[in-house]
């Protein structure tokens, strides 16, 4: 991703995995094939393969700089965490992307966690003599209180969702017992240029970060979409969603109050160049990238 500015920040990502993943069939409950179909060969062809029959999706993390700042928003899957397939990605990318943009671990200020799954939270720890220590010392950690106290339950045994209780004992619990979380509300902002919005169903907390300086706003959607074609279809949410319906109700709550502005969205899963804006259609809504 090419690097974007909002007023005075600097927007780039850090790509960790890029590509075909799924079939549309296999990542919406509700995909109906003839409709589904007739979407797929009118959106943008960089997010559909179809060869492989296959959603192309894209793993990355946003980094912000501000002129106060250098912030990390989510960190994909990280190292060492013993993933098999499909999360068993290659860590050179990731990091070849971290060192290409000119960071070192002790530089980052802050690390926005949109949500707590296994793919937004990865690189939040690392493996240091049997423990997991927070990857960049020097960083507080912004995670949602509800979403973390949500997760820590589950990793209990507490609730039934849960997909695996290791990503929270690796990635987060690690980072409050080192003193470097910060758990908040949605009316949390750092200053005056990022700040929070609630956008619950994927997870029960999942938040939007909010970017703005000089009258510009960008939004690191993190996954209250994974895919374009929940422009198209907003009520398709994700066998991956916690409460389908509700991530359906943000879903659209958002593309209507931002459809017709001049907001870039940049959700985390979108295939390069990912900011887009939102247009209306009518009930649905079209995803048009920024390439230029």
């Amino acid at each position: 991703m090419r690097q974007t500015n909002i007023g005075d920040v600097a927007i780039t990502s850090i790509i960790e995995r890029h590509g075909p993943w799924r079939k549309p069939e296999a990542m919406f409950p509700a995909w109906d094939p003839v409709v589904g179909r007739k979407h797929l060969a009118e959106l943008d062809p960089i997010v559909y393969d179809p060869a492989s029959g296959m959603l192309i999706v894209t793993y990355q993390t946003f980094v912000v700089r501000t002129p106060h700042h250098t912030i990390l928003v989510d960190t994909c899957t990280g190292e060492d965490k013993g993933y098999g397939p499909p999360m068993d990605f290659p860590k050179a990318p990731w990091l070849e992307g971290f060192r290409a943009l000119g960071l070192s671990v002790d530089a980052i200020d802050y690390v926005f966690c949109t949500h707590l799954h296994i793919d937004h939270t990865g690189w939040n720890t690392k493996l240091e003599g049997g423990r997991w220590v927070p990857t960049f010392p020097n960083a507080k950690y912004i995670f949602h209180r509800k979403e973390y106290e949500h997760w820590e339950k589950a990793a209990a045994g507490g609730s039934p969702y849960v997909h695996d209780p290791n990503v929270w004992r690796m990635n987060c619990q690690p980072i409050v017992e080192a003193g470097r979380a910060v758990l908040v509300d949605e009316t949390y902002s750092l200053d005056d240029t990022v700040f929070l919005s609630v956008t619950p169903g994927h997870t029960p907390h999942h938040c939007c970060v909010h970017i703005r300086s000089k009258g510009q706003e960008a939004i690191v959607a993190g996954d209250m979409m994974h895919h374009a074609l929940q422009c198209r279809e907003p009520d398709w949410s994700t066998i991956f969603c916690w409460d389908p319906k509700l991530a359906a109700q943000s879903r659209r709550r958002f593309l209507e109050k931002y459809a017709g502005s001049d907001t870039l969205v940049m959700p985390i899963h979108f295939p390069p160049p990912t900011a887009g804006r939102i247009e209306a259609d009518g009930s649905r809504f079209r995803y048009r990238f920024v390439k230029d």
